[in-house]
């Protein structure tokens, strides 16, 4: 453990050794914010939404708008910002979490309804990795009420050999290190995995975690610096787990 009680420390923060074989993939870590499904403009943006009209809030973001927040990633701080600018001051951050709490249900519902699709190509892909026995892992930082029966939906029943967010952390964290508690629970090094995301804050969550990383941008996105990305695809057609092992092994080869 690290001095600070409650933070996990990992066998891989040793560094990897100069000279040391590139292993073979082993798993995939998808973020479900973006890279199972693009989310935000039409999913998110709208429960928060509904949200602020079920709480009396006369408050209902453009999907400019709503564009523009996305880049503040906790979604409490997203709604207070919200609220202060509008003048609640202190009270905001309370009144964020139960606005937060509805959205949560809301979609949810709206999850369970079918109403999210996955991304293009997904189903192909996924069914490609786990026929080659490439697990999958699941990160968000969104709530396990309504992101793991979003799993389910996306990809299947069982597919997923570990769905992480905030709530499986050790202690709460600004910035949590999902990958890293996912790497931990199936059990690999970051050498072993690769890591698929959507977005500019979703590489460098990744690389911090030193992995190998595909950028799947979403319309909210596709402006955002990817420098550092092992690829970036417009989505995931034509993309099989041979594609994920050659570009895997690629980016460590190079490093």
């Amino acid at each position: 453990m690290r001095g600070d009680i409650g933070v996990r420390s990992y066998w891989w923060e040793a560094g990897r050794p100069a000279g040391a074989v590139v292993e073979p993939l082993q798993a995939v870590i998808f973020d479900v914010d973006g890279a199972l499904a693009d989310i935000e403009r039409d999913g998110q943006r709208r429960a928060f939404n509904a949200a602020f009209a079920a709480h009396g809030f006369d408050i209902s973001w453009t999907v400019a708008e709503y564009g523009r927040l996305v880049c503040i990633g906790d979604e409490r701080r997203r709604i207070a910002s919200a609220l202060r600018r509008r003048g609640y001051g202190r009270i905001s951050a309370e009144i964020a979490t139960h606005i937060q709490h509805t959205k949560n249900d809301l979609f949810a519902e709206w999850v369970l309804d079918g109403d999210v699709i996955p991304r293009p190509g997904l189903d192909d892909l996924v069914n490609s990795l786990y026929a080659a026995g490439i697990a999958i892992a699941v990160i968000s930082t969104g709530s396990p009420h309504w992101v793991e029966p979003l799993v389910r939906q996306l990809i299947g029943e069982g597919i997923a050999g570990a769905i992480v967010t905030p709530d499986d952390l050790p202690r709460p964290t600004r910035e949590p290190d999902l990958h890293g508690h996912a790497l931990w629970e199936l059990g690999l090094g970051p050498e072993c995995a690769l890591a698929v995301t959507g977005s500019a804050h979703g590489l460098c969550a990744a690389t911090a975690a030193k992995l190998a990383t595909v950028i799947v941008p979403t319309a909210y996105t596709g402006g955002q610096d990817f420098t550092g990305a092992a690829a970036v695809r417009r989505d995931y057609d034509g993309w099989s787990a041979d594609g994920c092992a050659r570009l895997h092994r690629h980016w460590w080869m190079a490093r």
